[in-house]
């Protein structure tokens, strides 16, 4: 049974405290996620980490297969790919938006393309893959 986006918001802010993203959308075998930037964020010469990047990229990718499948706590990742195309605004959020390419039983697939809020320059593009448990689906 597909979960809300209010519904995936709750259980992120319950099980990952740590987190800073943040849901905006969930639905329609996708996700929008936005991740603050602070100086915590920052590397030397002023550029978002590439750490940060990859959280968000991920956080989008399980936001996305949730609002599909449920809330199924242990859906994994098992593997990242991401590209680093250009410098991330240092004063902006990142944004990330993933669009899902296959849901399988027991893998899916999606992209994510990352951006600094409020410019349309991709920053970082990351293609992922999570392991759904046998009894989600």
């Amino acid at each position: 049974m597909p979960a809300t986006k209010e519904e995936i918001a709750a259980f992120i802010a319950r099980e990952f405290p740590q987190t800073k993203c943040t849901v905006l959308e969930a639905g329609n075998a996708g996700a929008t996620v936005a991740h603050e930037v602070g100086p915590a964020e920052l590397r030397p010469g002023g550029t978002v980490s590439g750490p940060v990047l990859m959280a968000t990229a991920d956080v989008a990718l399980y936001v996305a297969i949730l609002a599909e499948i449920g809330i199924v706590p242990l859906t994994v990742t098992t593997s990242l790919n991401i590209n680093f195309l250009r410098k991330p605004e240092a004063s902006a959020r990142v944004v990330g938006v993933c669009k899902l390419i296959k849901l399988g039983r027991s893998l899916a697939v999606g992209e994510v393309s990352l951006y600094s809020e409020g410019r349309s320059d991709v920053v970082a593009h990351a293609v992922g893959t999570y392991s759904i448990p046998s009894k989600a689906r």
